[in-house]
């Protein structure tokens, strides 16, 4: 592998391995809250949401951490301008006090924070508008989780950037979708299998253990607590404790966990906490029942989550096919590779799990994500099956064509072009027209 696509794959571990706190889109919210406020300079007396209706969908139903249990944007936006740490990004709320906490519900029952959709083009975009004392600040988040493109105090413009979706409305997959940072664009499975084999692991290791650290730790408190609907200890309860079934229970009880508020940070994959546990879990839990050492395990990962970041990469960060799709074609894939498979298994277990799986809807974060995980890794798990026993979908089997590169943009291409319609009435429905 050549040293710069090497570099390359190293700098997009490190920059989308990072861990976030709550579900990344309301998180989002809280951190455009509490940068305007911290540009405003004081409280402020009145606020003002402009979302793009993918971030409505996707902040709509789903618990916001720290806030006693509550959800919607306005929580998210009340805990980022009362008690938001601007500092810590995708933490933004790791530090609220229960004092705090108190200060929100007061804040809510109090100031009126007025919600609109946003008038930009933009897939992800978010304006917080602050008011106090006659003074005016304004932050604006769009294209990326943490990318802040526009600061504003009292009308002069105190940071201007441009967004990562600018002149492309249509979605990713007319262009390839470029994130700030390091090229995603160089990725392909057979470069990624050539890197696990080479990498140095002192180059990637502390992410990918905080990784397993993390994501472990939620899975667990999952299945310990009740969150959700439980869908991680239903599984269990239901089906047993095989591995395959374990692999989709943990994940999946991840999701209960994160999908209920539980405040145990996550290390996300493609600017999701849900899909960062979906292609990491899995590759733990089939690496401690095959005895496979760390470094084994650490190789596996870095397949898992390379090749869930390659098949986002087309989509874009937000549409109306669900992620968990693609990180659980990443988790199998990672599994192969722990199981001795290299590019050909790779390529044919990544094939097999798209066909069976892609077109599983996105209808926002809440509850019903810890059982599309869980749907996501059984197909991701049936492919591996098949490529194992010499069965494979082929070019011409619906979407599958010749080749996996090949596929992954067709799939690219349906989920951001060819979903656009679905996504408008999957958000109509939700928000009955007011999105």
């Amino acid at each position: 592998m050549d040293r710069t696509t090497y570099d390359a794959y190293v700098a997009i571990l490190a920059e989308e391995l990072v861990c976030a706190m709550g579900c990344t889109e309301p998180i989002a919210v809280a951190l455009c809250a509490a940068r305007a406020r911290e540009t405003l300079g004081m409280p402020p007396e009145r606020v003002e949401v402009a979302a793009s209706a993918n971030i409505i969908k996707n902040v709509k139903s789903v618990v916001v951490p720290n806030t006693g249990g509550a959800r919607g944007i306005e929580v998210a936006t009340a805990a980022g301008v009362v008690a938001g740490d601007a500092t810590a990004e995708l933490e933004v709320l790791s530090s609220v006090t229960e004092e705090q906490i108190a200060q929100m519900q007061e804040f809510l029952a109090t100031h009126e924070v007025r919600v609109h959709p946003s008038e930009r083009s933009w897939v992800f975009d978010i304006q917080v508008r602050v008011e106090a004392g006659g003074h005016t600040a304004l932050c604006e988040i769009a294209g990326g989780h943490t990318s802040v493109i526009r600061l504003e105090r009292d009308g002069e413009v105190l940071l201007e950037r441009p967004c990562a979706e600018e002149g492309n409305t249509a979605g990713s997959a007319d262009r390839g979708e470029k994130d700030a940072g390091a090229d995603r664009g160089r990725l392909t499975v057979e470069q990624i299998v050539t890197f696990a084999d080479e990498v140095d692991l002192d180059d990637v290791r502390d992410v990918l253990e905080r990784q397993v650290e993390c994501n472990m730790a939620i899975a667990e408190a999952g299945l310990s607590e009740s969150w959700g609907a439980n869908v991680g200890s239903v599984l269990l309860a239901a089906y047993g404790d095989g591995v395959a079934n374990r692999a989709k229970a943990w994940a999946a009880a991840g999701s209960d966990a994160r999908m209920g508020g539980c405040e145990l940070p996550v290390v996300i994959n493609s600017g999701s906490g849900n899909q960062g546990v979906t292609a990491s879990v899995p590759v733990v839990v089939y690496a401690r029942e095959l005895g496979a050492s760390k470094d084994e395990l650490l190789r596996a990962l870095v397949v898992s989550n390379l090749v869930s970041i390659h098949l986002k990469t087309g989509i874009g960060k937000l549409s109306a096919y669900c992620g968990a799709t693609s990180a659980g074609a990443g988790a199998a894939a990672g599994i192969t590779y722990l199981m001795g498979g290299r590019y050909s298994e790779v390529a044919h277990t990544i094939v097999n799990a798209l066909a069976i799986d892609s077109g599983m809807v996105c209808d926002g974060a809440k509850a019903s994500c810890a059982a599309k995980i869980a749907s996501a890794v059984e197909a991701g798990l049936l492919g591996m099956q098949m490529q194992q026993r010499g069965e494979q979908f082929y070019g011409g089997d619906g979407i599958v064509v010749k080749g996996v590169e090949n596929t992954i943009r067709n799939v690219g291409v349906l989920a951001a072009r060819g979903m656009r319609e679905t996504d408008r009435t999957i958000i109509d429905l939700m928000c009955g027209g007011a999105c």
